[in-house]
């Protein structure tokens, strides 16, 4: 079946921080069907799956990418409130993560080759973008696509002086060939390799051309992909990858068995009791992590203050002609 898939493309509907799917699906491609990444004419995705294309095609390896990845789910988990706790800024993790991973001539590794979803603020519309002029060029298309309003801030970041948001808005399974292209998504629905629901009593959905089945499955999969789990849970998403992406190749299912690493200290500071404490404690230390943080988000954005502000500006004038 591999064989007969040659120069197919794949796309990658956006999945937040469902990303582990993703490692999962490729890590079972390079090992039974690698003609299959290694001819693909295109690879497109959006938000979070455009990183996982660029990723892969700038060569990072499938340890360094779930490492990348586990490192970003233990600074959202290690906040009492997670991602909306105010030192944690997903916006600058992947800015700086992007800058410190990918080598410098991402552009002409994946120019061409790669397409990645985007939202236009001005009038909604999608815009798929695959040539590359520098690194630089590609983090900044990157951070637009995954860039979630109001989940990760209020002023949407530009790619090329135009403001884009995250792709999955208006196409979260971007296809230039629906005949060619075989699609993946982390979430129950119709695409080539997915969960696929047992019973067929499931109101289905098309969201922003993704399949989406309405099943509490789905739904908890949705919450995950914005408020990570613990890492036991992401490993079982990691091998649910894996074995779908079998699936969809006809082989037989493979066992794996994941172990979570952790410490003492680690299963101390996890314990109810410590948690509820610090729970407790939220209300005096908040505050006072709130000032530092949001001081240090200004320090940050003094240098493009003038652009968003006049953006914001332009906005305002937007929605009160609207009113």
């Amino acid at each position: 079946m591999a064989e007969q898939m040659r120069g197919w493309s794949l796309s990658f509907s956006g999945c937040g921080f469902m990303g582990f799917y993703y490692v999962g699906v490729t890590q079972c491609l390079s090992e039974h069907a690698p003609q299959l990444l290694r001819d693909a004419p295109k690879i497109l995705g959006a938000s979070g799956g455009a990183l996982h294309c660029v990723t892969f095609l700038c060569g990072i390896s499938l340890e360094h990418r779930l490492q990348i990845l586990m490192d970003l789910v233990r600074s959202a988990r290690k906040r009492n409130i997670g991602v909306l706790h105010p030192s944690f800024n997903l916006f600058t993790h992947i800015r700086d993560g992007l800058n410190e991973i990918l080598p410098s001539n991402a552009h002409k590794l994946v120019s061409g080759k790669v397409v990645i979803s985007l939202t236009r603020v001005s009038d909604g519309k999608n815009v798929l973008v695959s040539d590359f002029d520098s690194k630089e060029e590609i983090i900044d298309a990157l951070v637009c696509s995954c860039f979630i309003p109001f989940y990760c801030g209020l002023i949407p970041p530009t790619f090329r002086g135009v403001r884009y948001v995250d792709g999955g808005v208006s196409n979260n399974v971007p296809l230039i060939d629906a005949s060619t292209t075989i699609t993946i998504s982390p979430f129950y629905g119709e695409h080539d390799i997915c969960p696929k629901v047992k019973s067929t009593n499931f109101l289905h959905v098309n969201l922003t051309n993704m399949s989406f089945r309405l099943c509490s499955g789905n739904f908890y999969l949705a919450a995950r992909a914005l408020f990570p789990p613990e890492q036991k849970v992401l490993g079982e998403i990691c091998l649910r990858g894996y074995l779908d992406a079998l699936r969809f190749l006809e082989e037989k299912a493979l066992q794996k068995s994941l172990k979570e690493k952790g410490g003492y200290l680690a299963k101390i500071l996890n314990c109810f009791p410590v948690r509820i404490i610090s729970y407790m404690m939220l209300p005096c230390t908040l505050p006072v992590e709130s000032v530092i943080f949001v001081g240090q988000r200004l320090l940050r954005w003094f240098p493009d203050m003038p652009d968003d502000l006049e953006w914001l500006q332009w906005a305002a004038y937007k929605i009160f002609r609207l009113a």
